[in-house]
């Protein structure tokens, strides 16, 4: 949500271009990107039970039901009392059909595995909620907040965006209760000539129209607590949420269609079981309510600021992007008293792997080897077994665990918790079929599994999850080692992070550190990083660069140990794109389902990433926009890093040495060589001691 870094002159003239550009793409998140997760572990049911049978039969039938009923259902299933399966699925209005299936789809499936065996749950996405429990909660509104979000970037204005802000919120709150079929609604306002403010208001549809205008006040009168004087917020409960924002992150064209009263669903609309529907428009009383309210509200509106403004108090947690409220009320001692569910037991991962067996070893990287293993109750987990030269202590580490795995996004490989005991620091991932994306991109044989249009995605999908981890997750993370080989890929082939969180974690106010322990891989790490030990977002960025070529061209950015000093893949895709010969670039990637213009776009991204001036390379927010929009013209990249003549000598040197990966202590001897001398003599770089 952050716009990109300013950098030179000849880059600032482009900034405000790329922050007009960015505003082509409805948003940066994903439908499915999940929000809230609400799994009591009071509400264990039985297993093989009559409710587990028909929460099933609840869950399967929702998504294609709400589909079908403009975005929203609510069924029960199942007829005997106390095995009953009650549930609601609801998606954002301006999301079309597909994207509204897709949504719920995941919904259902996440459900699953992130509620296993509870009766009730709730799973709150950018574009589509699922709940269920085993007592009905249809119609029963719940105006207390569950996550705060806010863009942490602030206004030019400050007064004028305020005022603005809440005019146009209180209008959208009013319209979305009262005058919106769907109880949806979306606008915008002017605050410049060229800024606008968009916002959007929603309530669940089994919510009677009164009780959706005081969920939305209340949203609204969290605002100063939270987002005050911030260009974008979000506020989300169970039956509600808002969100404002200074770029179109909805489909204005289908939020306006939503908000038309021809499209008021008819009676029992949105409910497989045919039950009516207290919404909008079910009767002429409302008009009046509303008048009465203008009254009320104020009044009301006051003590949910007070309300509001002790929880927040209560709750924050200082200087992150998100705060979850506790569903439970828990403070933040009890939270941390929680995190012994991540703990895991030495001898049930010594069961699961089987005694770390050299047969269920998947690979191993910079900080450790990695391990298949089979929980009893059948499920595969993935056991990476730290080093035994790490240097973190037992508490810093179950801290960042714990901090970590609360972070939840498709793209990133989620680590369900850890192990401290023995001398052992093992950490327990959710374990991926297909493994890592350089088992199959860069395997002669296996190449062909990978269509463009897969590797587009994978694209895509790690850029997702990068702009994650950098700028819209509850911390801000920098990977330090992204490469393809800390890439894993599901049965679908979808992308997912791995290797984050422990590398470093940043406090919000810092945005550049400086470290003399350097942990990376030769090849993908950038100058500024390699040589001095300075890693920033724009070192992941650089990173992430490499990572496309590698992608689009089917090639390592490595060197042959036997034929000598080789063209690295930078300097070899520089050439090409310098002298406008491109088509030899594709030969890694397969013609069939090949959109030229797509890939040439990805180079062009992957080798503005990979500029040597951190300054000039773009934010992982850009390069998302410039992934996914077409209108935008992108800069001219300048020569990447290490593509100069001879500096290739002494990486490909250090490779041959079997420094390919490192995690060391001190600083890094010279990865990238100076100029050669005309002579070819060598040249001995002096250090001081």
């Amino acid at each position: 949500m952050q716009p990109p870094s300013t950098g030179p002159a000849a880059m600032s003239s482009l900034l405000p271009i790329l922050l007009f550009c960015s505003s082509l793409l409805a948003a940066t998140t994903n439908a499915d990107d999940l929000w809230f997760t609400d799994c009591p572990t009071n509400t264990n049911y039985t297993r093989g039970g009559a409710f587990e049978g028909n929460l099933d039969a609840l869950l399967s039938s929702l998504p294609a039901a709400a589909v079908a009923s403009s975005g929203f259902a609510k069924n029960v299933t199942g007829s005997a009392p106390g095995s009953q399966a009650y549930g609601i699925a609801q998606c954002r209005a301006d999301l079309n059909a597909s994207d509204c299936r897709a949504c719920l789809d995941g919904s259902a499936r996440d459900m699953a595995a992130r509620c296993p065996g509870q009766k009730s749950a709730m799973l709150i996405y950018d574009g589509c909620l699922l709940r269920h429990s085993n007592a009905s909660f249809f119609g029963a509104a719940d105006a207390f907040v569950r996550v705060v979000v806010w863009n942490p970037q602030n206004t030019t204005q400050p007064e004028e965006f305020r005022s603005l802000l809440g005019e146009l919120m209180r209008n959208l709150t009013a319209r979305a209760a009262y005058a919106s079929p769907r109880m949806f609604a979306a606008g915008e306002a002017g605050l410049t000539p060229f800024v606008n403010i968009y916002g959007m208001a929603q309530c669940t549809r089994d919510v009677a129209a009164d009780d959706c205008n005081r969920c939305l006040s209340s949203a609204v009168a969290f605002i100063p607590n939270c987002c005050e004087g911030k260009q974008g917020g979000r506020v989300i409960s169970r039956t509600c949420s808002i969100r404002f924002e200074v770029y179109p992150f909805y489909n204005a064209q289908a939020a306006e269609a939503a908000m038309s009263p021809a499209l008021a669903p008819a009676p029992g609309g949105g409910s497989v079981n045919g039950s009516d529907h207290s919404g909008p428009g079910s009767n002429g009383s409302n008009r009046t309510v509303r008048t009465s309210l203008l009254v009320s509200i104020p009044v009301a509106v006051v003590l949910l600021v007070l309300i509001a403004a002790y929880l927040c108090k209560r709750n924050r947690k200082p200087r992150e992007h998100v705060q979850v409220a506790s569903t439970r009320g828990h403070g933040d001692d009890e939270e941390m008293g929680s995190s012994e569910s991540l703990l895991y037991d030495l001898g049930t991962l010594r069961a699961a792997t089987d005694n770390f067996s050299e047969e269920n070893k998947l690979g191993e990287g910079g900080f450790g080897p990695v391990y298949k293993g089979t929980l009893q109750n059948g499920q595969y987990i993935a056991v990476k077994r730290l080093s035994a030269t790490s240097q973190q202590g037992q508490v810093e580490m179950k801290n960042e665990v714990v901090l970590v795995a609360k972070l939840q996004h498709r793209n990133l490989v989620r680590l369900l918790g850890c192990c401290i005991e023995e001398h052992e620091r093992l950490l327990v991932y959710e374990f991926l079929s297909n493994n890592s994306l350089d088992k199959i991109l860069f395997d002669p044989a296996r190449q062909h599994e990978l269509s463009w249009g897969q590797r587009h995605k994978i694209i895509q999908g790690i850029g997702r999850g990068l702009l994650y981890l950098h700028e819209d997750s509850r911390l801000t993370i920098i990977h330090r080692d992204l490469k393809a080989s800390n890439i894993l890929l599901d049965a679908d082939m979808n992308p997912k992070i791995s290797d984050f969180g422990l590398a470093k974690l940043f406090s919000i106010d810092s945005s550049v550190g400086n470290t003399s322990r350097i942990a990376g891989t030769y090849g993908y790490m950038a100058p500024e990083y390699a040589l001095h030990g300075i890693f920033s977002a724009k070192s992941d960025v650089f990173s992430y660069g490499v990572l496309v070529l590698e992608i689009v061209t089917g090639r390592r950015n490595t060197f042959t140990q036997d034929s000598g000093p080789s063209e690295d893949l930078l300097t070899y895709v520089w050439r090409h794109w310098s002298r406008g010969n491109v088509r030899d670039l594709l030969d890694g990637c397969l013609a069939e389902g090949r959109r030229p213009q797509e890939v040439l776009r990805c180079v062009h991204v992957g080798l503005l990433c990979v500029q040597e001036d951190p300054q000039l390379r773009p934010g992982m927010a850009s390069v998302v926009v410039m992934l996914n929009s077409r209108s935008i013209t992108l800069p001219a990249p300048t020569v990447p890093a290490y593509a100069l003549p001879g500096r290739a000598v002494t990486v490909a040197a250090a490779n041959r040495r079997g420094r390919s990966s490192l995690d060391r202590e001190g600083p890094m001897e010279a990865v990238a060589a100076r100029e050669p001398s005309i002579n070819e003599v060598t040249v001995s770089d002096l250090q001081p001691r």
